[in-house]
């Protein structure tokens, strides 16, 4: 695990988590603000960004069916909740999340959840939180958000910024919305991970549903966020070896055990892929917060 500490990063005190009647207050300002949305911009035309689309599908979810994929999960969740500590009960927005990966165990959690996404049908595999009141969804432009500034203690997006063309944008979005915390994930091209466009075909042929993506060098998302007043203070690679390897191993215990020697070595803390990092508002020498 790679931790980068600062003495200016914003630190979030600790509170107890709300019940039920205090998030679906939370909800009901957020509905007021977002009372505009629409699947359209003014002009008629389909939001610029809407790969969320494609991650929220069945067709997608069944990558993460069986064993391996609910121990890939659970890697991701662990690590996730992990920066997430220190704000139990917090007002959280997963944009892009309509995949419901974290957002439903974020609600169950006690972690008050809005989902953004592009298309109403990215509601459906998070209907049950919904239909629960433990979370919101929020239909609008994923580079434009329909929310107001710093309306969340912290804001989330995976499986979003490796298919988002204008993703500074999006992380611009991300940094504006969150009052303390963002944390994303990306593909990193420094590693084993850098052999995957040669993979590419492969890889497709295996999982039939795979898309184009964009792999990232740590210090351009590290400059992106100091660019909206974020500072990256913790990263942490997920997996050494490929997931798609995983998912043709099909064998949950050989995958975790190779995983869990590759991490022992320090494998992963150094090329592991994909990456999972966590940025936090800078607060300037005067007291006050930069962005």
């Amino acid at each position: 695990m790679a931790v980068i500490k600062d003495s200016r990063r914003t630190r979030v005190k600790p509170r107890s988590a709300p019940g039920r009647r205090a998030r679906l207050r939370r909800f009901a300002g957020l509905a007021t603000m977002a009372a505009v949305n629409s699947d359209k911009d003014a002009a008629g035309a389909p939001f610029p960004e809407t790969a969320d689309i494609e991650t929220a599908s069945d067709d997608y979810a069944r990558r993460f069916a069986g064993p391996t994929g609910a121990w890939m999960l659970g890697i991701q969740e662990r690590i996730a909740r992990a920066m997430l500590a220190g704000m139990p009960g917090a007002r959280i927005v997963d944009v892009g999340g309509g995949h419901g990966q974290l957002a439903v165990p974020l609600c169950r959690a006690g972690y008050a959840v809005t989902v953004t996404g592009s298309d109403d049908a990215c509601r459906r595999r998070i209907a049950d939180v919904l239909q629960s009141g433990q979370c919101r969804f929020v239909r609008g432009n994923l580079i434009a958000l329909p929310l107001p500034d710093r309306s969340f203690e912290a804001a989330i997006s995976f499986r979003l910024l490796p298919h988002c063309e204008a993703w500074p944008a999006l992380i611009r979005e991300l940094c504006r919305v969150a009052q303390n915390a963002v944390i994303v994930d990306y593909p990193t091209s420094q590693g084993i991970n850098a052999l995957a466009p040669a993979l590419f075909g492969a890889k497709k042929k295996f999982e039939g549903n795979t898309r184009t993506w964009r792999s990232f060098r740590h210090d351009e998302v590290r400059r992106a966020f100091e660019d909206n007043g974020f500072r990256v203070v913790r990263r942490e690679g997920q997996f050494f070896l490929p997931m798609a390897l995983h998912r043709m191993l099909r064998c949950r215990p050989l995958s975790a055990g190779l995983e869990a020697m590759c991490r022992g070595l320090g494998l992963t803390r150094r090329w592991g892929s994909p990456v999972i990092v966590k940025a936090e508002r800078v607060a300037t020498q005067g007291g006050g917060e930069r962005g």
